[in-house]
């Protein structure tokens, strides 16, 4: 069993391990590498501070992240599946490295977040087309 989430090094080491998941994921990888073009020695830093603001309560983040989030949402629209695929990286990777209460709030807090960006999203980008019709058709005789 882990421990749980207690300084701002705790919270480096998830955000760099989620990072290097989600780069190089299949679904998520593209979006970070070749449409965002991650700078991730620059990124980590901030993202620290976040996670480090909402989970120890020190005031080192500023800023809003929804709009880097449309910004990237014009380039490549992003849909349901790319949200559920981020939340469930940062569940396995928070599970995996710590256990508590901090890390139970860096569950919920994802999950929050996830939601209001993607109503965001969604209403910027229209619900998803319809699927094709299935159509099943009798081949050889």
């Amino acid at each position: 069993m882990g421990v749980d989430i207690t300084t701002r090094d705790d919270c480096e080491r998830l955000v760099r391990a989620f990072y290097s998941r989600a780069m190089t994921d299949p679904i998520l990888g593209f979006i970070f590498v070749d449409v965002a073009q991650l700078d991730l020695e620059s990124h980590v830093p901030k993202i620290t501070d976040f996670w480090e603001t909402v989970l120890l309560g020190t005031p080192s983040y500023r800023g809003g992240a929804f709009r880097v989030h449309a910004d990237l949402n014009a380039k490549v629209p992003l849909r349901a599946g790319h949200f559920e695929r981020w939340l469930h990286i940062w569940r396995t990777t928070v599970d995996e490295l710590f256990a508590g209460e901090r890390a139970q709030l860096a569950k919920s807090h994802a999950d929050r977040v996830g939601r209001a960006f993607y109503q965001r999203i969604e209403a910027i980008n229209g619900p998803p087309p319809p699927a094709a019709p299935f159509v099943v058709s009798r081949h050889g005789g």
